[in-house]
């Protein structure tokens, strides 16, 4: 079996190299030809497999997307070649989770509020959406969602999507990019929607880029709308606008999904996947091959409050400040050199890990402190 494959999986070579022949290639640079006598290939986000792409490949059988978006797949185009295609949804969505409270944990240090006191909007009730409303509402927070698809659930509360733009402090998109007449959220965030958001609010879009219009959101901004903006996509990628970059409070190369742990999840999925596929047996087990986290245990006194402890403790596992100084670096940089190093980023990226990795000693701390730290997902030593 000839396994083609993005580079950039974790513990690719581990989990399919007893399978059959893998071809390790730069996502973005994977050919129709690369594929021409492949088995199965194997992506994540950067790869568009289409028509053109599918165009030599006569033995393929199975694609894999270590993913949980889908926009990058013409999945039209597997079926008619009755080609297998197998993703990882919610592989990530943790990973984007933690991303999201980070950058409120940085946020709320810098401006001085307190989380709690904020009113929360969620636009996409998915995969991440709703584990980002369930960590908010065990932390305290007001929160409610606008997703018109989303089978209305007991205990969640749905608002129109005007009304949550209009009267939420933070407002979080993570939806799919979707152009469907009926519920297209291509520039859903455009110039009149961006205007309606109160000042002083917060905006961070962890979904697809092209869900908010960079121009649109980048003229509010100079135009003097008074919101903080937390961008880890944007349109166009890998061709970030500077304009634009200059203007966000905090800004990442498309990395809120990139914990180490969400990815070997992705690995897992797609692993079984193919397998299954191939009709074969699926002997790798990745919690034996995952990687112990270089930080496993920190502890804290009773004088730590709970909003002390939650701060470094979140700090220390994920501190989003040195993605966003690297980010910043492609400022000096002209088009071709930040497009390159916009996708070694990506590559490159350094291991990050799960607020669950890492064991907290707070025994001696008041029961305030535990229950939030516990509702971040940190794992509590007992004794």
């Amino acid at each position: 079996m000839k396994i083609v494959a993005d580079e950039n999986i974790p513990l690719l070579h581990e989990c399919f190299g007893s399978l059959g022949e893998v071809v390790a290639l730069q996502g973005r640079e994977i050919t129709a030809g690369d594929i021409a006598d492949a088995d199965a290939l194997l992506v994540r986000s950067v790869t568009k497999v289409n028509e053109a792409l599918l165009a030599q490949a006569s033995s393929l059988r199975f694609v894999g997307s270590c993913t949980a978006g889908v926009d990058h797949i013409d999945q039209q185009a597997l079926a008619r070649r009755g080609v297998s295609f197998a993703n990882a949804p919610g592989c990530n969505a943790r990973s984007v989770v933690e991303y999201v409270l980070c950058a409120l944990d940085i946020l709320a240090d810098r401006d001085g509020f307190v989380l709690e006191a904020r009113k929360v909007g969620i636009v996409g009730h998915g995969q991440v959406g709703s584990r980002l409303y369930q960590a908010l509402a065990k932390l305290g927070v007001e929160v409610m969602a606008y997703d018109p698809l989303c089978e209305r659930t007991p205990g969640i509360r749905f608002e129109e999507l005007d009304t949550l733009i209009q009267t939420c402090d933070v407002i979080a998109l993570h939806t799919p990019l979707t152009r469907d007449e009926d519920f297209s959220t291509y520039h859903m965030f455009d110039y009149e929607k961006l205007s309606q958001i109160k000042p002083g609010s917060i905006l961070i879009n962890g979904g697809r880029g092209p869900v908010i219009d960079n121009q649109a959101l980048l003229k509010v901004l100079e135009d003097g709308l008074d919101i903080s903006v937390v961008l880890d996509v944007w349109e166009h990628e890998p061709d970030v606008d500077l304009d634009l970059l200059a203007r966000v409070d905090i800004g990442t190369p498309h990395i809120a999904g990139y914990s180490l742990d969400g990815k070997i999840s992705g690995t897992e999925m797609v692993y079984k996947g193919l397998c299954q596929t191939f009709g074969l047996p699926a002997r790798v087990r990745l919690a034996a091959i995952t990687p112990m986290p270089a930080l496993k245990r920190i502890g804290f006194n009773d004088s730590a409050s709970a909003a002390q402890a939650a701060g470094i403790a979140m700090k220390s596992v994920y501190d989003l400040r040195r993605d966003d100084a690297l980010m910043r670096r492609l400022a000096s940089m002209d088009k071709d050199a930040r497009c390159i190093e916009f996708d070694r980023m990506r590559k490159s990226y350094r291991e990050r890990r799960e607020f669950s990795t890492l064991t907290v000693q707070a025994r001696k701390c008041e029961a305030q402190v535990q229950e939030r730290l516990k509702a971040l997902g940190f794992h509590l030593q007992e004794s």
